[in-house]
């Protein structure tokens, strides 16, 4: 190779990313976008950490660990999706319901023409869950969270969302029956419990803001097969997903990452992104590492909420609708799933979701599915134990951080800040839905930390724009 040939060859860097859920994938593909060479370490079989499906060896399918869906205000996650080339494979609705008992139902949905945010208001007028004065309440909620907006949630950081509810006179009945069932769905922990400035998040952005934000998106596909094309687009930029490989250790020079100690050996890296949760990063970092990163100062300060999901062949079509929720019942959303493959046995498959699974932990299979049943029995009338071909509860005891007040003040950023250098390790970037999102524990989050994350070490890209605040929301927030 001539001299001049080799003054202008571009030597390729190569960054590390240690873990391969949806944060460490969208880092990933931000990073072979960019131009660099991303090796994805994963210590599963399957890429997706907690979003993903395994095959359960009793049934023979592959079934989603729990039940994850998208809304349509998460522009990170879509942009994953539509990168990856299967946004295609999201099912959207716009209507959700709620059980009523005894076979009734109500339904909250997007008005065709109505623009946010009066494009929920028909439905939730015809709603016979709440009474008239309870409506009254919830609206006067609603327009103190609009008027608020991103700026007024910053009174609020650090309280309970249940204080917002208290000052906004909030029936108990109606934080039972209405706030908590989103809340839950959303941070993983009720109300009481749940930051405010994330909850507050969740229902202006989510259901205020823009008439498709809270339009729901369920994968007509098991979630791993969301994340097949992610190798190429990692092999094609000259990068490697390994799989089935352990992460010892962050190798640390006293000054710089220099790689990932595995455990068949040394990924050297100019660059490493962590995407890991905070244990797990915590049991990486070496303690001269953590002297040397005021990041990784308080990652055991962070507590987690776990989600049961169970699984449930039904012989019959039982569920109507795509999915509904069991106001003030111990399972919080059911969420159908048509089609079967030929000879299965069932013709349906219910998820049920329990968010916030604290008391469920140490139960049986038998009693899980009991007690689901039980509030199955209540919303649809009918179901028996005799109408499940199947069932297989799924606990993930670490689903999310615990969104409780406060924790925003311990959620570290992707990179260090510029001029500090005493803050941290300059070429460690670090990701999770855990980090500084401004975001609950979500795939949005995650996602959107991932592309943080590679924006800040190898450029470009960036954190995808939410969707905007429609004009009668501005105003509302201008007056």
């Amino acid at each position: 190779m001539s001299a001049g040939v080799q003054a202008n060859a571009v030597v390729q860097r190569t960054v590390a990313i240690v873990g391969g859920g949806v944060a460490g994938i969208a880092a990933a593909v931000r990073a072979a976008d960019a131009g660099w060479r991303p090796v994805l370490i994963e210590t599963r079989t399957k890429l997706g950490g907690r979003a993903t499906s395994f095959d359960d060896v009793r049934t023979g399918i592959e079934l989603d660990n729990c039940q994850h869906v998208v809304m349509g205000c998460c522009a990170n996650i879509l942009e994953l999706y539509e990168r990856l080339g299967v946004l295609g494979e999201i099912d959207w609705h716009e209507t959700l319901w709620f059980a009523r008992g005894n076979g009734a139902t109500d339904a909250l949905s997007i008005a065709p023409l109505l623009p946010a945010p009066l494009h929920y208001g028909p439905s939730f007028a015809r709603m016979r869950l709440f009474s008239l004065g309870e409506k009254l309440a919830i609206s006067r909620a609603f327009l103190a969270i609009l008027r608020m907006g991103p700026r007024g949630r910053v009174c609020w950081q650090g309280r309970a969302f249940g204080e917002f509810l208290a000052e906004t006179r909030q029936p108990a009945r109606v934080v039972e029956l209405f706030w908590d069932p989103v809340v839950l769905s959303a941070c993983n922990l009720p109300s009481a419990r749940c930051e405010a400035a994330h909850a507050l998040k969740v229902f202006d952005e989510g259901m205020l803001a823009h008439r498709f934000a809270g339009a729901v998106g369920v994968s007509r596909v098991p979630l791993a097969r969301l994340y097949d094309a992610a190798e190429e687009i990692i092999v094609r930029a000259g990068g490697e997903l390994r799989l089935r490989t352990s992460a010892k250790a962050l190798a640390f020079d006293g000054a710089r990452i220099t790689g990932v100690v595995c455990d068949d050996g040394v990924v050297g890296a100019q660059a490493v992104i962590s995407a890991v949760p905070p244990d797990r990063l915590a049991k990486l970092s070496s303690g001269t590492l953590r002297a040397h990163d005021k990041r990784l100062a308080r990652l055991e300060e962070f507590a987690f909420s776990p989600i049961l999901g169970v699984h449930l062949a039904m012989k019959r079509r039982v569920m109507k609708t795509a999915n509904l929720a069991l106001p003030g019942r111990a399972t919080h959303w059911l969420f159908a799933h048509e089609g079967a493959p030929a000879g299965s046995g069932f013709v349906q498959r219910i998820e049920a979701v329990v968010s916030a699974a604290d008391g469920w932990i140490g139960l049986g299979e038998d009693e899980s599915t009991a007690r689901v049943l039980a509030d199955m029995a209540w919303a649809i009338p009918g179901v028996t134990r005799d109408d499940i071909a199947w069932s297989r509860p799924v606990l993930e005891k670490r689903a999310t951080f615990a969104s409780t007040p406060g924790i925003d003040a311990i959620r570290p950023r992707a990179r260090v800040e510029a001029g500090d250098l005493k803050g941290g390790v300059a070429n460690l970037f670090l990701a999770g839905e855990w980090t500084d999102t401004g975001w609950p524990s979500t795939m949005e989050g995650a996602a959107r930390s991932g592309f943080a994350a590679a924006a800040a070490c190898c450029g470009g890209g960036g954190v995808a724009a939410d969707l905007p605040a429609a004009g009668l929301v501005r105003l509302a927030r201008s007056l």
